[in-house]
């Protein structure tokens, strides 16, 4: 039998991203609450978490959950900027690694790992060179500014890249950017209610969840 490769292992990544939509962004102060956010999210349906840098104590983070994750969930770390935060995450547990810059050896530690790779890129130029480097996915970023219309620029002349916006992507808006073209979007604390978590109603964030999976599979029967 022939065995995967490490290219085949990251397309698979990237093949569940897309399926999955949506990858809900994780930048959390309290991180005991971490556990009940993951809970309701998987019961709205989102099942790709991003735990970014900025979060206290992120790597032993990710290494106390990747072990503990549901079935079909995919845990992966943000806002890794350099080679050895990559291969840190990686130990840990991370199946993909999302930056907010195109940093050459943050991609190249994640493919030496056969970890997917999601460089952060805001204009065409760092686009079309992340893909190029072979990016397996670009983190468009920051979106907020940018808006849905920009993907589908983008994407007129440049159709084979895989575009995630982030930043801006709110519940209701989710559906516009998978329409102009995005293969999925991250959402940060418009899905991940930061008021929410405080007061421990973590219903809310499995009800937006289900809301956000709903808006984006609209959006694809749509196109």
């Amino acid at each position: 039998m022939t065995q995967p490769t490490t290219t085949d292992t990251r397309e698979a990544t990237v093949r569940t991203i897309e399926q999955l939509g949506i990858v809900a962004v994780i930048r959390m102060r309290d991180v005991t609450k971490l556990r009940a956010v993951v809970d309701a999210l998987v019961d709205g349906g989102v099942r790709a978490l991003e735990v970014t840098m900025t979060v206290p104590n992120a790597v032993e983070l990710i290494r106390d959950l990747a072990p503990t994750m549901p079935e079909g969930f995919l845990l992966g770390a943000g806002t890794v900027t350099d080679a050895a935060t990559a291969h840190a995450v990686i130990d840990a547990g991370a199946r993909y690694i999302v930056s907010p810059v195109f940093r050459r050896e943050v991609v190249r530690a994640c493919h030496d790992r056969g970890i997917a790779a999601a460089p952060g890129c805001f204009t065409p130029t760092e686009i079309l060179d992340a893909h190029d480097m072979g990016a397996d996915l670009i983190k468009v970023f920051p979106a907020t500014t940018l808006g849905p219309q920009y993907i589908k620029d983008v994407r007129a002349p440049l159709p084979h890249v895989r575009l995630m916006p982030t930043g801006g992507v709110t519940v209701e808006n989710a559906g516009d950017w998978i329409r102009a073209g995005a293969v999925a979007v991250g959402v940060g604390s418009a899905l991940v209610d930061t008021a929410a978590i405080d007061s421990g109603r973590f219903e809310v964030i499995a009800d937006k969840a289900r809301r956000i999976v709903a808006n984006v599979a609209t959006a694809r029967g749509a196109r």
